[in-house]
């Protein structure tokens, strides 16, 4: 692993350490995807499970020459933004799970739940946020599907990825994952005790 994410890792878990630079993480993220895809490595669904909380996140700006996506210099999310990420396993298949994304704002917290499938040989985990659940100082404020999620649902694993929300990851370690998201932005979680 690149020594400025060990870094913002560490930053992340414990606090101790002073963060990098956001431009820094970027970049080594960048370098992180690039040897990634030199190296043709290979993650599994099994590698991604369990619960890991965003910390470090680049928007994108969208430019109009033949560039594409710029990312932005990224930033470290505050330690009073709660946001896990939890990828459960599904019996009946190897690559196919549920995600659950839990964002917790003081006493409100909104969680979004769906299927999930994983594309090992492109490092691709497709997924679709379909159940959310809203709860203010533990009261439920609202459970249900949401935008028609049951038919989504139940269609999930029949669609392309063309159609899907994605992260493509290109850094899966013990206490760290890093990806790319479908509209090019990059982020880091680390591994979470909730």
């Amino acid at each position: 692993m690149h020594q400025v994410i060990e870094q913002a890792v560490q930053f992340l878990t414990s606090s101790i350490t002073a963060p990098p630079k956001g431009e820094a993480v970027v970049e080594a993220l960048l370098e992180s995807e690039k040897t990634a895809k030199q190296d043709k490595i290979r993650y599994t669904y099994q590698q991604l499970q369990g619960t890991w909380r965003l910390g470090f996140i680049t928007g994108t700006k969208s430019v109009r020459q033949r560039a594409g996506i710029m990312l932005g210099k990224g930033r470290f999310l505050p330690q009073w933004v709660k946001i896990h990420l939890s990828y459960l396993a599904r019996e009946s298949a190897d690559e196919q799970g549920t995600v659950e994304n839990a964002v917790q704002l003081g006493p409100l917290q909104m969680v979004l739940t769906g299927p999930v499938q994983f594309y090992p040989r492109m490092n691709i985990l497709a997924f679709d946020f379909t159940h959310m659940k809203v709860c203010l100082s533990g009261l439920q404020l609202y459970a249900g599907h949401i935008r028609d999620g049951k038919n989504r649902e139940a269609s999930f694993y029949q669609q392309t990825i063309k159609k899907q929300a994605f992260f493509t990851y290109f850094l899966v370690e013990d206490n760290c994952i890093a990806a790319r998201g479908r509209g090019g932005g990059l982020a880091l979680w680390t591994i979470s005790n909730k």
